[in-house]
């Protein structure tokens, strides 16, 4: 998932670069979503790892 957020970033910054302000808006706002769920599955995870020792 966090692939995926690099991904969408690397997509805003191209579209920027060229002027697609709106396409580079809606990149960024899917960069950052990907990037939130991915921290909160991965605290999820982490907790659960150490619940179960």
């Amino acid at each position: 998932m966090l692939h995926y957020a690099v991904v969408f970033l690397v997509i805003a910054l191209i579209a920027a670069v060229f002027g697609f302000g709106g396409i580079a808006a809606g990149a960024v706002g899917i960069a950052k979503i990907l990037f939130f769920v991915f921290i909160v599955l991965a605290v999820i995870s982490f907790l659960t790892g150490l619940l179960k020792k």
